[in-house]
């Protein structure tokens, strides 16, 4: 009975303080929900090429540097991610191509390729309105030796001696020796003049304005001899017959071949790089993306296989290599306007 009583008197405490406006204390404040940090600020994709990217070619379809330019661009796609599409711009030794690269808009879509010392001779030269600053490098795709050739099928050129002892017996002969070359001052014509200098006779210069014009003289009888690089030799072969090769020390490649220098004449090495180049004013992420999708592709399996088929020397040096050798190859040029070229 007291236990009812007691439960009753709680209840009409309760009502009563109900009736006059009362409440139970409130409960202490819960501690505001902490707001949501501000997410980082996400970093910036790296850049890509946002379609097809264009590679120029400063000479045309089927020369030495389009043929390596295709075989490169075959198994760059997958790491650019874009197709390549190759633009041969002949003309002018060179310089219409490296015009044309240099007045493309700087938005990393299109590259080309800087034919060293061609490209540095044609600003010695000013067969175009540009300079190396107009350029920026991207990385070195090859580097190449030069040699000499004859027909394969002419008998008075067995080796370099008969090829020297006939360029000095006829000089100034109705059938004095000619070269042709792949245009005025450029790299072969650069070769067959040290060779000539070394020998210690005089020829006469059929520019051509391109490497594949230049055997087509020399193939069509036009010429006696030329100065070309290994690569160029690709499904020629049995058309040429190489006499002698730049360089210090005979090439793995050609073991039976001499250097110049084993007869007495130019020898030093002489050759060509090939650049990977963009306009002047692409951005560093440009460069890099570009540095490393070309370095990858020079390292795959696949294209070295075919590379090595094609007797492309594959030589990859960065951006900053690639430069640097720009700059020794416009000093290298330079340095050949007095007194190297015959009057």
């Amino acid at each position: 009975m007291k236990k009812a009583l007691s439960v009753m008197l709680i209840l009409c405490v309760a009502l009563a303080l109900a009736a006059c406006g009362g409440s139970a204390p409130a409960p202490a404040p819960q501690t505001a929900a902490p707001s949501e940090a501000p997410a980082p600020e996400e970093e910036s994709a790296a850049w890509t090429p946002g379609g097809p990217v264009t590679m120029i070619v400063a000479y045309k379809a089927g020369s030495g540097t389009d043929n390596t330019a295709r075989v490169l661009a075959r198994y760059a796609e997958k790491y650019i991610g874009q197709s390549i599409e190759i633009e041969n711009v002949d003309g002018g030794s060179g310089s219409d191509g490296w015009s044309r690269l240099a007045s493309a808009e700087a938005d990393g879509m299109t590259l080309g390729f800087l034919n060293l010392p061609n490209f540095s001779s044609s600003i010695v030269n000013g067969l175009g309105d540009y300079t190396s600053d107009d350029f920026r490098a991207i990385c070195n795709h090859v580097t190449e030796t030069s040699i000499l050739v004859v027909r394969a099928n002419d008998g008075r050129f067995p080796d370099l001696v008969s090829l020297a002892a006939y360029g000095k017996e006829h000089e100034g002969a109705a059938d004095e020796l000619k070269a042709s070359t792949n245009g005025v001052q450029a790299s072969n014509h650069i070769g067959a003049q040290a060779f000539a200098r070394s020998a210690g006779f005089h020829y006469i210069d059929i520019p051509q304005g391109n490497t594949t014009d230049e055997l087509k003289s020399l193939l069509g009888q036009e010429a006696d001899f030329c100065v070309i690089k290994v690569a160029d030799l690709a499904g020629m072969a049995s058309e040429l017959k190489v006499l002698g090769v730049f360089s210090p020390e005979r090439l793995s490649e050609m073991p039976d071949v001499p250097t110049l220098g084993e007869h007495g004449y130019y020898g030093a090495w002489m050759g060509a790089s090939r650049c990977i180049a963009a306009p002047a004013g692409v951005g560093d992420d440009v460069v890099a993306f570009y540095e490393s999708a070309f370095k990858a592709a020079m390292e795959d399996p696949d294209y070295l296989a075919a590379a090595a088929l094609d007797g492309i020397t594959t030589d990859y040096m960065d951006a900053a290599a690639a430069e640097e050798i720009i700059d020794q190859q416009q000093a290298f040029a330079e340095s050949l306007s007095d007194g190297f070229w015959f009057e």
